[in-house]
């Protein structure tokens, strides 16, 4: 489910936070594995706050009920939430149920938070729309559910309670919510079942997500493999710059490039020009990404002239 894009970005993060010495390419490679695995168990505790969301809230209307003077909402509050079959169907999911328990379980120390989300959310127009409303199908709960998952992803306090598993997600946190809202929409009534695969974030069985990953390995590999090559590169192009005052992440910028122009046959070279280009808007300045764009060409000449550059496949295309 990941995009090359964000792997990258978890690749230059990992040779980044190794020091980028080449005799670590083995430290820094558990580290990057590691680090993936973990946006499993943040995936799993993001989606896990759907379905206890709506079971405290449902809790909360049952005990509004026995008041010592209810409200008439509190004697007869709406349970449609709690009869929600999206998130029906993901509470009796037997895969999403085995990760909820490996991985999504902290939600249980932290219903007093919940129970504050669940009371602003139920002053909201999202809410008293989805409650009374008459009509009842798969399609309006799971534009519900969605919009929930919107809410709780956006709540400060339960935000915080995922921040503070792992140092790593402070900066994965919105993408990898990201990515799971884009999932669940993919959810339908036809293939939403007890039996289905979940899906997760990185998913082994799954032929693109592993070859993904393989390609992420290569790349980590080829760029500490190849990293006095690139830079001895890198130096012949430099016209009013001294090496050693360009910033270290535009240098390995520059080196992953040069990695993936030699080492991706089926990339092409625009491809990874514009996917570096991103990246040092993502990590670097400005003036960063006009510097690298400037080396990325030539290199990308060089490299050529010299048959360094060999594409087949899609990598032929566009350039």
């Amino acid at each position: 489910m990941l995009s090359r894009h964000f792997l990258r970005s978890k690749v230059l993060q990992a040779i980044y936070a190794g020091r980028y010495e080449g005799d670590d390419t083995i430290m820094v490679l558990k580290a990057f594995e590691y680090h993936i695995a973990k946006l499993n168990e943040l995936g799993v505790l993001q989606v896990a706050l759907l379905p206890k969301f709506v079971e405290v809230g449902v809790s909360m209307l049952e005990e509004g009920k026995k008041k010592f003077r209810p409200t008439e909402e509190d004697r007869n509050p709406s349970m449609k939430m709690g009869d929600n079959e999206f998130v029906r169907r993901m509470t009796d999911n037997f895969e999403l149920k085995r990760h909820i328990e490996q991985w999504g379980g902290c939600w249980e120390t932290h219903e007093d938070l919940i129970k504050e989300a669940f009371m602003d959310f139920r002053k909201s127009d999202e809410y008293r729309s989805y409650v009374n409303d008459e009509e009842h199908s798969f399609v309006k709960d799971k534009e519900f559910a969605i919009v929930l998952f919107r809410y709780l992803m956006n709540r400060e306090a339960l935000r915080a309670v995922v921040g503070e598993r792992s140092l790593l997600w402070e900066d994965d946190f919105d993408q990898i919510a990201q990515y799971n809202f884009m999932m669940l929409k993919t959810l339908t009534e036809e293939n939403m079942d007890e039996a289905m695969m979940w899906p997760v974030m990185y998913d082994k069985r799954q032929e693109k997500d592993e070859a993904d990953m393989d390609f992420a390995r290569q790349l980590l590999r080829n760029t500490i493999a190849t990293r006095e090559e690139s830079e001895e590169l890198t130096k012949n192009h430099l016209q009013g710059w001294e090496f050693e005052r360009v910033s270290k992440m535009d240098i390995l910028l520059i080196n992953m490039a040069v990695a993936e122009f030699t080492g991706c046959p089926s990339i092409p070279e625009k491809v990874t020009v514009d996917e570096y280009i991103e990246l040092s808007k993502e990590f670097s300045s400005e003036r960063s990404r006009l510097f690298i764009n400037g080396i990325l060409d030539k290199l990308v000449a060089e490299l050529r002239s010299k048959g360094r550059i060999v594409k087949s496949g899609r990598g032929l295309m566009e350039n």
